[in-house]
C-alpha cells in the first residue's frame, strides 16, 4: 500500500501580475508566480531547500515535500506590494495566540533563517554574483545592507526601536527583535519601546522575517559563479 502524501496547509495573496503562496505552518516558506498555479509549483519545488532551514533549526518534524498535497486554507487579496515581490497580507492565522513549544518551533526556524542568510553571504564573500536582467541585482555587500535595513523595520513594526551599537549591528538588531518578540507574546513592556502605530502580530513578524532572510539567502545561493 503507498505511503499517503502529507498534507501542506497554503495561503494564497493574489495581487493584479503575481501570487504568492505561503506555507502557514512553517515560517519562511513562501514563494511567488504570476498566478496561482505557479506559484504552488514554485512553492513545492523549494520544499528541500526549506527542508536544510528545519533541520538546521534542530526540528525533529519534517516539512512535507515535493510531493506533497496542497490545502489551500486562504486567499487573500494583495497590493502593491505583492505585485512588487513581498507577501505583505496577514493571513488570519497569524492573530492566533503564539506561546509554549509554538513560540519556541517558531523562533528556532526564525534564528534558521537568519543562520541560511548568513552562511550564504559568508559563502558567497570573494565570489562575483550574475546580474539579473539589464544588469540588475545587489551586490553582495548591498545585499548585507537592505537585509540589515528590512531587519530594523521589522523590529520596528514589532514595536521596538533598533539598539544603539558599534559593534555587529546585524546581531544587536536580531537579538533585539527576540528580546521585544519574547516581551510581547508573554505581555511585558518593551525595553526600547516604539510608537507603532499597528504593530504586527508575533506570528506574522516571524513569517515575514523569516522569509525575506531566505529569499535573499536563496537568492545568493542561485548568483554565486562557479
Amino acid at each position: 500500500m503507498a505511503a499517503r502524501k502529507a498534507t501542506l496547509r497554503v495561503y494564497l495573496e493574489r495581487g493584479d501580475k503575481r501570487t504568492f503562496a505561503g506555507a502557514l505552518d512553517w515560517p519562511g516558506w513562501s514563494r511567488s508566480g504570476r498566478d496561482e498555479s505557479h506559484a504552488l509549483e514554485a512553492l513545492l519545488a523549494y520544499a528541500p531547500r526549506y527542508a536544510r532551514v528545519v533541520k538546521r533549526a534542530g526540528l525533529t518534524a519534517e516539512p512535507p515535500g515535493e510531493d506533497a498535497t496542497v490545502d489551500i486554507v486562504q486567499r487573500l487579496s494583495g497590493g502593491g506590494g505583492t505585485d512588487f515581490g513581498v507577501p505583505s497580507e496577514m493571513p488570519k492565522q497569524d492573530r492566533e495566540k503564539l506561546a509554549g513549544k509554538e513560540l519556541e518551533r517558531q523562533r528556532a526556524l526564525l534564528e534558521a533563517a537568519w543562520g541560511v542568510f548568513d552562511a550564504a553571504a559568508t559563502s558567497a564573500k570573494g565570489k562575483t554574483l550574475r546580474l539579473g536582467p539589464r544588469g540588475g541585482g545587489r551586490d553582495l555587500a548591498k545585499m548585507r545592507g537592505h537585509v540589515l535595513e528590512a531587519e530594523v523595520a521589522y523590529l520596528g513594526a514589532l514595536g521596538s526601536k533598533p539598539p544603539k551599537t558599534g559593534k555587529d549591528q546585524m546581531a544587536a538588531v536580531r537579538q533585539a527583535a527576540l528580546t521585544t518578540l519574547d516581551a510581547v507574546v508573554h505581555g511585558r513592556p518593551i525595553e526600547n519601546p516604539r510608537n507603532t502605530k499597528r504593530p504586527w502580530q508575533p506570528r506574522y513578524f516571524i513569517r515575514r522575517s523569516a522569509w525575506h532572510a531566505l529569499d535573499h539567502a536563496w537568492e545568493i545561493e542561485d548568483r554565486v559563479k562557479d
